[in-house]
């Protein structure tokens, strides 16, 4: 399967905050199912909308608590 240029950049982001590498896994997952659900947009073409739809997905449908993911608003994209 073909890197993504956008994920391979988050990944160097990461790695260059010196994030470990179970964080850096985390976030990479978060951010593959928010592009995933929002039919492979780039995030850089979403907003709040979609984000806000994302949190709300995951809140209704799987359960998610809004405790257990704070580091969705964290993300360094």
């Amino acid at each position: 399967m073909a890197k993504s240029p956008f994920l391979e950049s988050v990944r160097t982001e990461i790695r260059t905050k010196q994030y470990s590498y179970r964080t850096e896994q985390s976030y990479l997952y978060w951010i593959r199912q928010f592009i995933l659900f929002n039919d492979k947009k780039h995030p850089e073409v979403m907003g709040n909308h979609e984000i806000e739809r994302f949190l709300n997905h995951l809140a209704v449908n799987r359960g998610v608590s809004p405790c257990s993911s704070p580091h969705l608003n964290r993300t360094p994209w």
